[in-house]
């Protein structure tokens, strides 16, 4: 259990040392995304597979998490953020399953992460962690934070 803390805090190390987790600089694909690789990556350590392996299921996550908005209703992070996380954890899984099966990835973890990290910089202010976009700005959103909808 322990080596699997080590794995999953040495990939959110490297998230943090060369790109982002902050859904207001990097949306929801560096929030969600690298709590779902770190997860990914201790998974295949739990289960007996090697750092390649590791490093191969967080890279996938990373790229099936690709451009995800940070977009919570309200402001607050228990909409969509929970059910996210939720699926952050199924991402997580079959990519375990994937890069203990032998699948290799083309784009290295590196490589994901600085992909992350300028897809994250490029996306509209209103998709990283403001309540102004996504899911914060449909006619539901709107209503339960008090605001007219916006188009």
């Amino acid at each position: 259990m322990t080596d699997g803390l080590f794995n999953a805090g040495a990939v959110g190390y490297l998230a943090m040392r060369n790109a982002t987790v902050a859904g207001a600089v990097g949306g929801c694909q560096a929030e969600v995304g690298v709590a779902a690789a770190m997860a990914a990556s201790a998974a295949v350590e739990l289960m007996g597979g090697t750092p390649g392996q590791c490093l191969d299921a967080a890279s996938v996550v990373l790229m099936n998490m690709l451009g995800l908005a940070c977009d919570p209703v309200g402001g607050l992070v228990e909409y969509p953020c929970q059910n996210r996380n939720a699926a952050g954890v199924a991402n997580a899984l079959v990519a375990a399953e994937l890069a203990l099966s032998g699948i290799r990835q083309w784009i290295s973890f590196d490589e994901m992460l600085a992909s992350m990290y300028r897809v994250g910089k490029k996306m509209p202010y209103e998709l990283r962690e403001t309540a102004l976009g996504g899911c914060a700005a449909t006619p539901f959103g709107c209503r339960f934070c008090g605001k007219e909808h916006r188009s």
